[in-house]
């Protein structure tokens, strides 16, 4: 398990773009590319944005959210709740697919 979440950690830093996912007024997932500032670990990480853009407004109004991130076809996926304006997503669950492998449980 750790070996996975290591080699998670490790995409992530060589990640340069992110999937950020907010939560619409319709209920609605809302994914958008995101430049990533930086990542710490696997379970937080750091990304910029407009204090009036649309995802700003959903976060303010539903503070959950979802991140996902990909290489060579191995991804992550996490939800948790960001904070603003330059945006800190904090993880509490993840869903790995590396080397064929599959795992969801608590970061």
């Amino acid at each position: 398990m750790e070996t996975l979440e290591k080699k998670a950690a490790e995409m992530l830093q060589k990640s340069e773009v992110v999937v950020l996912t907010s939560i619409n007024k319709e209920g609605y997932p809302r994914p958008v590319p995101m430049s990533m500032i930086k990542a710490e670990g696997i379970s937080t990480v750091w990304m910029s944005t407009g204090d009036t853009s649309w995802k700003t407004e959903d976060f303010r109004k539903n503070p959950k959210g979802g991140l996902c991130f990909y290489a060579q076809g191995d991804s992550v996926c996490m939800t948790g709740d960001p904070t603003y304006v330059i945006l800190k997503f904090k993880a509490n669950h993840a869903t790995y697919w590396i080397k064929g492998k599959f795992i969801h449980r608590k970061v």
